[in-house]
């Protein structure tokens, strides 16, 4: 009702009555408008989906302060996979670009919006995942916005998974391809789908590497072996990979042995490089050169602020000295899966520090996240739109800085409130 109060007052001073009665016109169209959205609204909460946001006091990483919970938290809620966000090299990294480079270009890219960290970081990327070259987003929504629409036309194909990352859909969304949806890693389906798809020019299997609402990981080799009979092209989404699978944190093609098959792939700087923000593609040099010139979220949004160049920089840079950090991964994600399923709960996933503990009951999922709060462990439940209906889940994630009394703590946790709401024996 305050709301109502508020947009309607507003709307009085801001745009005076004409004569006519179109003050009234507006005011009433305004009242549908809330009542539209308040009936919205009420249906989210109603559904036990409502999705609240916790505010942090502290630097992200595995304890944090949050408001309202007395002590520290112990995180399990963080794309924070290597520990970098509060590296004090990483921080050291952006308080220098900061200095050096100042607080951001306002501008785009191509009018007077680069500068030296920028194309050194884009040939870091591609050095690192050992591709011709890179471009820079601001976030890797934008680098799958930008991807589809500029290198696929109505004469070509584009055969995603179903579960593929929500920016991944909007994507190709925008794109004026024929769209081909396989179910989710069946390579029976996607062998179908490219069969039926050999009359278009061009073929293009697009699918995460790692899922992030699962956490299982994309057969590659396969989707490779089916890319080359039917002369397609492979892409995939890095986000929940780069930095920490294969034995040095190059991501799920590296995991999987198929590096020289894949030939596009974008991911986020916003996870284990750093957590700030940003994204990139990086693949052939041509098909970089055309998204420089057509790529609209590259043609039409400010550069990188350079001090999230400098922290994502030495965060490479630290993950390319050593790949140690990333190696302890795999031992406690080991850790915490198997006590969990010992303990009677289901895990989705294999072998992923994504760690979804499925309740399939949404208001089951928001309820015990709060419990495990009170607890002193950050988690968030998940459920629709998120992931599927009648799927609802906790997705715990585990950081290579968690130590194992931190992840013991947190199955202690889970089993108590598993216990007190029904969700184990």
């Amino acid at each position: 009702m305050w709301c109502r109060r508020l947009l309607s007052s507003s709307l009085v001073w801001a745009r005076p009555v004409a004569p006519g009665g179109g003050g009234h016109r507006a005011h009433s169209a305004l009242a549908q408008l809330t009542r539209i959205l308040e009936s919205q609204l009420d249906a989210i909460r109603g559904a036990g989906t409502w999705k609240s946001e916790r505010i942090i006091t502290s630097k992200q990483g595995p304890h944090i302060n949050v408001e309202g919970s007395p002590g520290g938290i112990l995180n399990f809620c963080a794309n924070n996979y290597l520990g970098l966000s509060s590296h004090p090299e990483v921080i050291q990294a952006g308080l220098k670009a900061l200095e050096q480079f100042g607080a951001g270009l306002s501008s785009v890219r191509f009018i007077c919006g680069t500068q030296a960290i920028h194309k050194a970081l884009e040939e870091k990327i591609a050095r690192f995942h050992q591709r011709e070259d890179a471009i820079l987003y601001p976030s890797c929504f934008d680098a799958n916005a930008g991807l589809f629409e500029a290198l696929l036309t109505p004469e070509d194909a584009v055969l995603s998974d179903e579960l593929n990352h929500a920016s991944i859909i909007d994507g190709i969304r925008l794109c004026k391809a024929n769209k081909y949806r396989y179910r989710h890693m069946d390579m029976r389906d996607l062998e179908a789908k490219l069969l039926e798809a050999q009359k278009h020019r061009l073929r293009l299997v697009a699918t995460d590497g790692a899922f992030s609402m699962d956490g299982d990981i994309a057969p590659l080799r396969e989707i490779c072996q089916l890319a080359q009979k039917y002369k397609a092209v492979v892409f995939i989404d890095e986000c929940h990979a780069t930095g920490f699978l294969g034995p040095t944190g190059r991501g799920t093609d590296e995991l999987l042995g198929v590096m020289d098959q894949v030939t596009i792939i974008n991911s986020t700087l916003g996870k284990a490089l750093g957590g700030a923000s940003g994204g990139y593609t990086t693949g052939p040099r041509d098909l970089i050169s055309l998204l420089r010139q057509r790529a609209r979220p590259y043609l039409f949004s400010n550069s990188l602020p350079p001090a999230v160049v400098g922290c994502a920089s030495k965060a490479l840079d630290l993950l390319m000295e050593s790949s140690a950090i990333a190696q302890t991964m795999a031992a406690k994600t080991q850790q915490f899966r198997s006590k969990m399923e010992a303990a009677g709960f289901t895990i989705s996933g294999r072998e992923h520090p994504i760690c979804p503990v499925m309740l399939g009951d949404a208001r089951l999922a928001s309820v015990m996240a709060e419990d495990m709060l009170k607890r002193g462990i950050y988690v968030i439940g998940f459920s629709y739109p998120v992931v599927p209906q009648g799927k609802a889940r906790i997705r715990v994630q585990i950081s290579a800085v968690h130590s194992e009394e931190d992840i013991d703590h947190c199955v202690r946790a889970f089993v108590e409130v598993g216990k007190q709401r029904g969700a184990i024996l």
